[in-house]
């Protein structure tokens, strides 16, 4: 492949963009970071973001949270209705989300920079994408190497996660469109591999109906408990707010397209969430205590231990090459001077990390990380869908100031500090309890919903004053800091 076409498109911004010929070639090394695709590289069909979400939803961690349902004293009538209202709610604001990626042609966390201002949004990006992505590879690699080594014990936990990233690391160089391929496969080949899953372990391990347990280890009450279990899996769709438009940018940009891309996705997230959920939630009550999550799965599934152990082991790959792709983008959004390769390995390095040190204690630290994401992403999301609308962000001639660095600090930056401090008297975690959670835990875990709301009403408030912090002068070119690029930056032989 040449270094770069010699023609020429015009992408959403209206300045003339460079066509690479990318298109749909999945051998083809993806030339974009973050920049506004041009709409001469706009391509593929929406059910694509159902595959993709679907892939990225069959993923071990889902049961792992339907395991607790148990330990806060729910009946199964309660655990499952849990389960599918935050699936739904979750993947509702997640089909909205991607119907945007398909009309702007620009990743999501370039998107905040609308609200938020241009360094503005790095705050949110530098948590809220960089380090939840780097922390859900790290929680994937774990739950992967931990399945390999059950498998194979002569293959050291290290190594087994070592390979993982590896993979991982390749596919997210190779970018958007070998992911779109890789997660079509693994959506067939996860549905059939999750489906012996539930079987083999429900019918194996199925004890009937339980009911509600008020001598559960976390009992809180029926209300209360159902709201903070349903806000697991809320909360984990939470985490994928900040990245929903990340594959849906490509997508030509016409009415039923995004409209479809919307829908497909809300389908994807929710049927794999509440499939997934709700059987963890019935492993759980039949697992032993002291288990982890591998070892209950290897013992309810028991001759078929291996088969499930190579599913969850397959599943890691799933998630991860959304999350290492996604936080790429992320480090280019914060204008750090590297080449989306270079940022993947960067990801991917951090990620190993901190699997190794996190294997220890797993469920707490991941309980923490769920939550803690959840708490500041939520209100960062309700600012970028009030933008959306509110702010006429669906404006595509708007595009332009996505880009431009004289914008510094908007109010949406504002709304979404108000609320964030607003969620945290709320806040349930191991090593930080709020003040109304401490006094009121029969309410449950209404931090993110507090958030959100405040958040959003802040947002509210102030999203018609004047600009914040606007900096004087000429607009400047080339806010998109790229990397110079070869042709080894866009094909590898």
């Amino acid at each position: 492949m040449d270094e770069m076409s010699p023609d020429i498109s015009r992408a959403s911004t209206g300045e003339p963009t460079v066509d690479y010929g990318y298109r749909d070639s999945i051998s083809t090394v993806e030339p974009y970071g973050v920049d506004a695709i041009p709409d001469s590289e706009r391509h593929g069909r929406p059910v694509s973001q159902f595959f993709i979400w679907f892939a990225a939803g069959m993923n071990f961690p889902i049961m792992v949270l339907g395991f607790l349902a148990i330990s806060f004293g729910l009946s199964l009538t309660a655990s499952v209705t849990a389960i599918i209202a935050g699936s739904f709610v979750g993947a509702v604001v997640m089909g909205v989300l991607s119907r945007m990626g398909g009309r702007l042609g620009v990743a999501q966390q370039i998107q905040a920079r609308g609200p938020l201002g241009f360094f503005g949004n790095f705050v949110p990006v530098a948590y809220v994408n960089i380090f939840a992505g780097i922390g859900w590879a790290a929680v994937t690699i774990i739950l992967g190497a931990e399945a390999l080594h059950t498998i194979a014990s002569v293959i050291p936990f290290w190594l087994a996660g070592l390979a993982l990233v590896l993979i991982q690391l390749l596919v997210a160089v190779y970018g958007y469109n070998m992911i779109h391929y890789l997660e079509r496969i693994l959506a067939v080949v996860l549905f059939f591999g999750f489906l012996m899953i539930t079987i083999v372990s429900v019918s194996r391990g199925w004890q009937g109906s339980f009911a509600t347990n008020p001598k559960a280890s976390f009992w809180v009450g029926g209300v209360g408990g159902w709201i903070t279990f349903s806000g697991y899996f809320l909360s984990f769709l939470i985490a994928w707010w900040p990245f929903a438009s990340d594959y849906s940018r490509y997508l030509p940009d016409e009415d039923h397209v995004n409209r479809a891309a919307g829908f497909w996705t809300f389908a994807g997230n929710f049927i794999s969430l509440s499939w997934l959920g709700v059987a963890g939630a019935l492993l759980g009550s039949s697992a032993a205590s002291g288990e982890t999550p591998i070892q209950a799965l290897e013992r309810l599934t028991g001759p078929f231990s291996v088969p499930a152990l190579l599913v969850v082991l397959i599943s890691s790959f799933s998630q991860n090459f959304l999350n290492v792709y996604g936080g790429a983008i992320s480090v280019q959004t914060l204008r750090i001077p590297v080449s989306r390769r270079t940022a993947v390995i960067i990801i991917c390095a951090a990620a190993y990390a901190i699997s190794l040190w996190a294997d220890a204690g797993f469920e707490a630290k991941f309980k923490n990380f769920l939550f803690l994401g959840a708490y500041l992403i939520a209100p960062f999301g309700a600012i970028l869908l009030l933008d959306y609308v509110l702010g006429h962000r669906h404006d595509r001639e708007r595009i332009a100031e996505l880009y431009d660095s004289r914008r510094i600090l908007e109010w949406g930056f504002v709304a979404w500090v108000v609320g964030a401090a607003a969620s945290s008297p709320f806040w349930n975690l191991s090593f930080y309890v709020g003040p109304v959670a401490k006094a009121h835990p029969e309410w449950g875990d209404l931090s993110y919903f507090v958030g959100f709301l405040v958040g959003a009403l802040a947002f509210v408030a102030t999203h018609r004053l004047p600009p914040l912090w606007h900096r004087a002068g000429a607009p400047t070119k080339g806010n998109v800091v790229r990397a110079p690029r070869t042709t080894a930056d866009t094909t590898l032989n």
